[in-house]
């Protein structure tokens, strides 16, 4: 982790039709081909490709998450970008 990290950085999820979030959020966690991955503010810089699963992020104590089938994940100390596509809301349940 960076030193001193900020307490939230920048999420961009792209989809091809459109740009699903923006904002500024505490903490992601994506679904990578090996398992999921936690992201904090500051991670270290990271290309991850994505798999079938639920991508969830935190906003203070409002937390979102929506399924997603492959795509591929930036990963940098103030923002991730994912470009993925939408899954079915059941993704990611098993296992």
């Amino acid at each position: 982790m960076s030193p001193n990290p900020s307490p939230s950085f920048h999420l961009k999820v792209i989809t091809p039709k459109l740009l699903l979030v923006e904002a500024e959020v505490d903490e992601v966690s994506v679904p990578s081909l090996e398992g999921y991955i936690g992201i904090l503010p500051g991670h270290r810089p990271l290309m991850v490709a994505l798999g079938q699963g639920k991508i969830t992020y935190r906003q203070g104590r409002d937390e979102e998450s929506f399924a997603v089938q492959g795509g591929t994940a930036e990963i940098l100390p103030d923002k991730v970008i994912v470009f993925t596509e939408l899954g079915d809301e059941d993704a990611g349940s098993e296992g």
